[in-house]
């Protein structure tokens, strides 16, 4: 049954690293490269639509601006509609050899608005890492109804899971606390 409490763990720490990935995407305010992780580039030399990252280099040059130096200069012009098309409230300018992107402050309003939607992630993860444990009890209650787990072992393991998922949470809810802290940070 050890094995079936390090698989509840695994997928605990999947939902975890998701919620993780989720709250880098959310901007702050600061500039970070992660803000441009969502912006796909239609290039034309290519005939494809890719990801930015895939065809440029990112840096954060101050806390206000994102360099964006494409490996390849043809794709310069490419590269900075995508970043208009990602809809992410940037108007970036290119100089011919690399594209810039300044990053403006953000208002009250939209520091709310970008706390809710941390909040809203971090609760969407919560569900998932709780929806695991209904799953793993499930399957302990099942064992124990086959006469595989005694009763007494039963509730060790629904303990464990238990215990885990409260560990899970508190990760989540510190994660949570961290970007609620990092976005109103002015």
């Amino acid at each position: 049954m050890d094995e079936y409490l390090d698989e509840a763990g695994d997928e605990m720490s999947g939902a975890f690293d998701h919620l993780v990935r989720e709250l880098g995407r959310i901007r702050t305010g600061r500039a970070t490269p992660k803000l441009l992780d969502p912006v796909m580039v239609e290039v034309a030399s290519y005939g494809a639509s890719m990801p930015l990252n895939q065809l440029a280099t990112v840096q954060a040059a101050d806390a206000r601006l994102l360099v964006v130096t494409p490996w390849d200069k043809s794709t310069l012009n490419d590269v900075e509609r995508g970043i208009i098309a990602a809809n992410l409230g940037l108007n970036p300018s290119n100089d011919g050899q690399v594209v810039r992107v300044p990053v403006p402050a953000l208002t009250a309003d939209r520091r709310q608005q970008l706390v809710k939607q941390a909040k809203s992630a971090g609760e969407d993860i919560k569900v998932r890492v709780r929806h695991v444990r209904r799953e793993y009890n499930d399957t302990f209650k099942a064992g124990q109804t086959d006469g595989e787990i005694t009763e007494d072992h039963l509730h060790k393991l629904l303990q464990k899971v238990q215990d885990l998922t409260d560990s899970w949470i508190g990760k989540i809810d510190a994660a949570v606390d961290a970007k609620e802290q990092e976005i109103l940070e002015v």
